[in-house]
């Protein structure tokens, strides 16, 4: 089974304000809960294709964890990206042999509000320029819920594209080719995103969903800006609705430049 899209990650500073926020742009929303590290919890938007939106709030700082210190230094806004595994440790040993430094899984979770306990096992690669693989022990019903929490009065239905900043597109089409275990030789093109130029390529996410990896090729646009701010990573999403809304207000969602297209 190929890797598909599991979810991104988006920080905020308040999760009651970004639970409204993300309700008024349509979004249902629901509580997550808390990390079993105690200092992060989250809200989430369940999509119809099995992705999800994770808002997630520090309530201290963590020293050497990435999140926290993108967070902490450049504010809101898109932190990580996940991809789903259907066997994380045969999937890892995959990447690996394909010479991706990606580590071994280790053990995660947290506890939904109602009680329940959820278990999983993450893998990560040194560099942010790659997604971490998210797979559950537990049902993944219980992580990614399902039923009327993934209808959305905006229409939204998943995930049409991710577009994340690379500072080596070449080099990061290798680790993500490694990883995905196919797209090593996909094209690179020049192009204008978000508002400068760049050199991109563009790799699928299951049958529906597709990423670009984009280097800027200068120092403006918003490209620039978030790879210069953030580090490499996600630095937008466009969704997939049955009708066209056009980007969404950044002020109501904190930060992460989201879209949503017909389709």
């Amino acid at each position: 089974m190929p890797l598909t899209l599991d979810h991104l990650v988006i920080a905020v500073a308040d999760l009651d304000a970004a639970f409204a926020d993300y309700s008024r742009l349509g979004f249902t929303v629901i509580r997550g809960g808390e990390h079993q590290n105690g200092i992060t919890h989250n809200v989430l938007v369940v999509l119809a294709d099995g992705a999800y939106l994770e808002l997630i709030a520090f309530k201290a700082p963590e020293p050497g964890n990435r999140w926290s210190e993108v967070y902490h230094r450049a504010g809101e806004g898109f932190l990580d990206h996940a991809l789903l595994p259907s066997d994380i440790d045969a999937d890892v040993k995959a990447a690996q042999a394909r010479g991706l430094d990606i580590a071994d899984p280790v053990p995660g979770g947290r506890f939904r509000p109602d009680g329940a306990r959820l278990d999983w096992k993450t893998a990560r690669a040194p560099g942010s320029d790659v997604p971490f693989l998210c797979g559950d022990v537990t049902p993944r019903s219980l992580r990614v819920q399902e039923g009327d929490v993934r209808r959305h009065d905006n229409g939204v239905t998943g995930v049409k594209s991710v577009t994340v900043a690379v500072r080596d597109v070449e080099a990061s089409r290798a680790r993500y080719a490694a990883l995905l275990g196919t797209g090593a030789e996909a094209p690179l093109i020049e192009a204008e995103i978000l508002g400068g130029p760049a050199r991109a390529v563009t790799l699928p996410l299951g049958p529906d969903t597709t990423v670009t990896l984009a280097s800027p090729a200068g120092t403006g646009g918003a490209l620039a800006e978030a790879l210069a701010a953030r580090g490499e990573g996600p630095v937008a999403a466009v969704f997939r609705a049955g009708d066209a809304a056009g980007d969404l207000d950044l002020a109501l969602t904190h930060g992460a430049r989201l879209a949503i297209v017909a389709g």
